[in-house]
């Protein structure tokens, strides 16, 4: 009956507070939190505190009259008698997983609560773990479950960990165990994945990554149970470099919208030296919205960005049906619809999860194997053009004529989808 007296007693005293303002709970969560190193920040602190305030159920606030109703109490002690004291007593269903990166080594800890280790190790009462002589003895098994559940990549390899004995930290009702990962080199990309405790859905583990004097945390719980880091030195930008200039060259060369539109602007043909000038010219342009839209300066919905890049391929089209000599002026069309571009494509760089401490690096290589990918499709439709019109002259104004006819065709159908049927058409 005494766990069963404490839990009302909890229930009652929850009823009678007051409701904590955000700047209180996050005053009490900073002081709750005698972890080492640098505290979370703010952010971080506040939406913890926040969730756990999420168990406490109606406010007075809220609810007075029923607060303050004894029927309602005694609502809550039967509920009681049929749940689990164990589960309703779980206090913080948070983990803390501190990792330091070194030249040959990367070293760090982790806090485990007591309730989610002895739920996982089949101990009856979780107090025992906090008895020094039982957290020795358990220090294997708790090991060997974190081995299963926690991953650590370093540029694509998988870590090793190296496991200390456990340590009891009484006032926290936690115990912390010290991991060692060896490297063969500094890393350059760093990969955690963590789902410490699956049997919890609202299980999170607070994460910190120190790289010399620079701290990047990120919670990860079941909606997110990977983060990629990205090391502030040679080997980081390398890395960086490595992921992002191929999915440049991949995108550009997957989007059939930014293809058809370049392919539409070399229907014409032209010189080395004008081919070149369009590309750079769309290039450039999509750079600076790209930029832009990364940095979240300038950020227009999908909804209005995705039928006007459609709209521009039905424009080249219909440019060069129309074109009758006179200056070529493709290169402008190429910067002026360029803008829109960028905005297409940072909605797919935004999904890759883009690096804040890289991300200038990021950004410059997407947009260099964008560039890579626009001039193998220009290497590629300009020979085939130019041998097609070395051989036949009309073959070859056949060709540009059909082809811009296709490009309308294609734009109109993909603005008509874009804007009445956004969810495609069956």
């Amino acid at each position: 009956m005494a766990p069963l007296k404490a839990t009302h007693e909890r229930w009652n005293a929850w009823f009678d507070r007051p409701v904590l303002s955000e700047r209180l709970i996050l005053r009490q969560a900073q002081d709750e939190r005698r972890v080492e190193g640098p505290v979370l920040s703010e952010r971080l602190i506040l939406r913890q505190a926040q969730d756990e305030r999420r168990v406490e159920g109606l406010t007075t606030r809220d609810h007075p009259e029923r607060a303050e109703g004894w029927a309602f109490r005694a609502l809550c002690g039967l509920y009681v008698l049929f749940v689990s004291t164990s589960a309703i007593a779980h206090p913080v269903p948070f983990s803390y997983l501190d990792l330091r990166l070194q030249p040959d080594a990367i070293e760090g800890t982790l806090v485990a609560h007591i309730f989610d280790l002895a739920h996982d190790l089949n101990i009856n009462a979780a107090e025992r773990l906090l008895d020094p002589a039982l957290a020795l003895q358990q220090s294997a098994a708790i090991a060997s479950l974190f081995d299963g559940r926690l991953t650590v990549r370093a540029d694509g390899r998988t870590l090793t960990p190296q496991w200390s004995r456990a340590e009891v930290i009484a006032d926290r009702q936690s115990l912390k165990l010290s991991v060692r990962y060896a490297l063969a080199g500094r890393a350059g990309r760093l990969t955690v994945s963590a789902a410490l405790f699956p049997y919890d859905p609202n299980h999170q583990t607070f994460l910190n990554i120190y790289d010399g004097d620079a701290l990047t945390q990120a919670i990860l719980d079941r909606g997110r149970t990977g983060f990629e880091y990205f090391a502030g030195t040679r080997q980081g930008a390398l890395a960086v470099v490595r992921k992002f200039l191929p999915a440049g060259i991949h995108h550009i060369l997957i989007g059939p919208d930014h293809l058809l539109f370049l392919v539409g602007l070399l229907l014409l043909g032209g010189s080395i030296r004008q081919l070149a000038v369009i590309v750079t010219s769309f290039t450039v342009a999509h750079s600076i919205t790209l930029s832009l839209a990364a940095l979240n300066l300038v950020s227009p919905p999908a909804r209005i960005i995705e039928p006007a890049i459609a709209l521009s391929i039905v424009y080249v089209g219909a440019d060069n049906l129309l074109i009758r000599g006179g200056r070529d002026v493709r290169a402008w069309i190429a910067f002026a619809f360029g803008f829109i571009h960028g905005f297409g494509f940072a909605n797919v760089l935004r999904e890759m999860d883009l690096p804040a401490r890289a991300l200038g690096w990021s950004l410059f290589s997407f947009n260099v194997g964008v560039e890579i990918g626009q001039l193998l499709v220009v290497a590629v439709v300009a020979t085939a053009l130019a041998a097609l019109r070395s051989r036949s002259e009309t073959a070859g104004r056949q060709l540009a004529f059909a082809g811009s006819v296709v490009v309308m065709a294609a734009g109109t159908f993909w603005f008509i989808q874009r804007v009445f049927f956004p969810g495609g058409i069956s």
